[in-house]
């Protein structure tokens, strides 16, 4: 159930820490980053306004800094379990960004829930209370998994819903829901979560035909052999290079057309800036064919915050701990205390360092924040009220042109509605979220010029 922070306050415990805390002046709330301005894009006219228009902003967003992580140059992979180690049998991280397995995904949130879940249960005594700081997957799996174990539970999410990153919007305006955060998943990891304790859903769609768009039309799809032959030239060199720099050592050069679109498609997929992303553990070439989630993903959470205690709007801004145990200060100044925590906030949110921690996290953890790389991911949902494209595959690589959106989704073939989904990664993904609406439609539509009718229509 939801309860209030008044509710909270009067049922909290104090300590010598909470004490502590609540005498503090609160801190601000944690800022978007700033980004390079860009030139205000204008739509053809050959591509219409949209019917019904969403997007994402994950990477302006201050509760996430991000959408999803990966290893750039130089980092390893053993830096995700170093995060994940407990901190005194008292402070337990969890997320994507921890898990060995399955990083980057929803199944690797969930199975960094319940790792941190399972590692508190063995230190913790008999019904400890117990704080969650965070309301994605990762935090309540994690919290239904200590509530079940009979601890004393509290949810404090900043958001005011729970979901973190994943978000359906339902409504009239679409066939399916529109998912703006984590909603591709393969058929393994499906199957993987239904294993383990739960499924995000029983209905998906399936898009399994891809073509590459040009100015002249048609081009054969997007392929990874440049990027496969230069990350495995790379392996054996004595340092670990950006995969830019590795595609230009092996010759390749990242600017031709073809090739920038296979990086495209890539990052939109993965996250990973290719100035950055490690070439000895590079990010996954994505297939031509995907699976998404065709339901409204909000009764995932619904599931498991069931009988669980969650503070909405309510931003940790500080964690205090000691042997006795951890204290909690909320963006209102409020302190409360507790046996043990988890703390499931994006991999941005803690290299922005949106919560203070009393003391210090040891150098081990600090050091593996610091290495790994937050992604950018945007997604935008556009339905029209007619066709205005001939291309009937259901993905597409725009290959050439100077659109911020080189990835669009065809859910024409699976919804029988014209509605287009926009993936952007890296760089352009920051640049993209930083536009205003406005600016960002007009995006969207120039990225789609080569699909209208007349090709070269008016800029």
């Amino acid at each position: 159930m939801s309860i209030t922070r008044r509710t909270l306050l009067l049922g909290a415990g104090t300590g010598a820490v909470a004490v502590l805390l609540a005498a503090c002046t609160p801190e601000p709330q944690p800022k978007p980053t700033r980004t390079t301005p860009v030139p205000r894009p204008t739509a053809p006219p050959a591509v219409p306004a949209p019917a019904a228009w969403a997007r994402s902003t994950w990477s302006t967003d201050p509760y996430s800094f991000g959408s999803i992580s990966y290893l750039p140059a130089g980092a390893d992979p053993q830096q995700r379990a170093t995060l994940a180690e407990p901190i005194g049998d008292r402070l337990y991280f969890a997320g994507e960004a921890l898990d060995p397995d399955h990083p980057g995904t929803v199944l690797g949130a969930v199975d960094s829930g319940r790792s941190a879940a399972l590692a508190l249960i063995v230190a913790a005594g008999e019904k400890e209370r117990v704080a969650v700081v965070g309301a994605g997957a990762a935090g309540v799996v994690a919290a239904r998994m200590l509530a079940d174990a009979n601890h004393d539970v509290t949810i404090f999410e900043a958001r005011d819903r729970s979901g973190g990153r994943i978000l359906s919007k339902s409504g009239d305006d679409w066939p399916i829901p529109a998912q703006l955060g984590a909603w591709l998943i393969s058929d393994e990891q499906l199957t993987a979560l239904h294993d383990r304790i739960t499924t995000l859903g029983e209905k998906q769609i399936v898009l399994d035909t891809a073509t590459g768009w040009s100015k002249d039309g048609a081009v054969d799809t997007v392929a990874g052999q440049s990027i496969a032959q230069a990350i495995d030239k790379a392996k054996s060199l004595p340092s670990d290079l950006p995969l830019d720099k590795a595609l230009t050592q092996n010759g390749a050069d990242p600017d031709d057309p073809a090739l920038a679109a296979a990086l495209a498609w890539q990052t939109a997929i993965t996250g990973a800036d290719p100035a950055k992303a490690s070439s000895w553990y590079p990010p996954a070439f994505p297939a031509d064919t995907l699976t998404g989630m065709g339901e409204d993903l909000g009764g995932f959470f619904d599931k498991h915050l069931k009988d669980q205690e969650i503070t909405l709007a309510s931003p940790v801004v500080r964690i205090a701990y000691d042997d006795s145990g951890v204290s909690l200060r909320l963006g209102t100044g409020e302190a409360l205390s507790f046996d043990r925590v988890v703390v499931t906030v994006p991999l941005g949110v803690l290299q922005q360092q949106g919560i203070e921690f009393a003391p210090a996290l040891p150098f081990s953890h600090r050091g593996a924040i610091a290495a790994l790389a937050s992604g950018f991911v945007e997604t935008v949902w556009m339905r029209f009220d007619k066709l205005f494209w001939d291309a009937e595959q259901a993905i597409w690589h725009v290959v050439g042109g100077a659109g911020l959106i080189r990835t669009w989704l065809n859910l024409m073939p699976v919804t029988g509605e014209p509605v287009l989904v926009g993936i952007v990664g890296g760089p352009e993904a920051e640049q993209f979220a930083a536009l205003s609406d406005r600016d960002a439609r007009a995006a969207a539509r120039a990225a789609l010029e080569f699909f209208a009718p007349t090709p070269q229509g008016g800029s």
